[in-house]
């Protein structure tokens, strides 16, 4: 069965860009475009809309705000040119969002996790064979792909173009990353951002307060841009 995409943005050539993705997957079908919120509401009545791309930045009614209004909305990817939003969309558990403009790559990857979250058996071999207890990612250094178990990782820290990977035996991994990208692999594992320079792993922390979180015996700063969500997610989660 077809997974029925609808997309709602504002600016005709986002939605030809998504429409050409869509397109060269054959398990997608898309069952109508918008251009504002309230033609999104008016489908979402009169259809069956498994997938929502929305657009953030819209008159009248953000894409954020439309989502707050929905009681059984469909699964949502948010797309935006603004990366500062990303948080407030970890908040309503989206399934990802996308940066414009949107590669197809990077578009694929999305929904990948869509099917991660939804449709278990339909995901690529790669994840089918990952065992519950064993979540990893691979990171690329050079030519050769690393697996790193991602219950071993304490944190996350990034070094100029690098992040450095800290892991729980003392050890410490480097390879090329830029950490929102990072941040973006290791999102639907559990992992949080408190610093423009670190991610980690809330299964891994100890104790925190405003200023600091505790991993193992490391004391990593809250940087004050990510402090009231940072605070938020810790206290609910721990």
């Amino acid at each position: 069965m077809k997974i029925k995409c609808l997309i709602t943005d504002d600016e005709p050539l986002a939605i030809a860009l998504l429409q050409n993705h869509i397109s060269q997957l054959s398990t997608l079908e898309i069952v109508g475009t918008c251009s504002n919120a309230l033609q999104a509401a008016q489908e979402l009545r009169t259809k069956q809309v498994d997938l929502l791309f929305l657009d953030i930045k819209m008159p009248q009614i953000t894409g954020i705000e439309f989502l707050k209004t929905l009681r059984q909305p469909p699964a949502v990817i948010f797309t935006t040119a603004y990366r500062e939003y990303a948080l407030e969309g970890y908040e309503l558990d989206v399934v990802d969002y996308l940066l414009k403009p949107i590669t197809f790559e990077r578009f694929f990857k999305a929904v990948e996790r869509y099917y991660s979250r939804f449709s278990p058996r339909e995901t690529t071999a790669v994840t089918a064979r990952l065992a519950p207890q064993e979540e990893y990612i691979f990171l690329k250094t050079g030519n050769k792909f690393n697996k790193i178990l991602t219950d071993d990782i304490l944190y996350i820290e990034s070094v100029k173009d690098y992040v450095v990977v800290h892991r729980a035996d003392g050890t410490t991994f480097m390879a090329k990353y830029k950490i929102g990208d990072m941040e973006e692999e290791v999102r639907d594992k559990r992992f949080l951002r408190i610093h423009r320079s670190f991610i980690v792993n809330l299964s891994r922390v100890t104790a925190f307060t405003l200023q600091d979180v505790e991993v193992g015996r490391q004391e990593l700063p809250i940087g004050n841009s990510y402090r009231e969500f940072v605070f938020k997610v810790l206290k609910e989660g721990l």
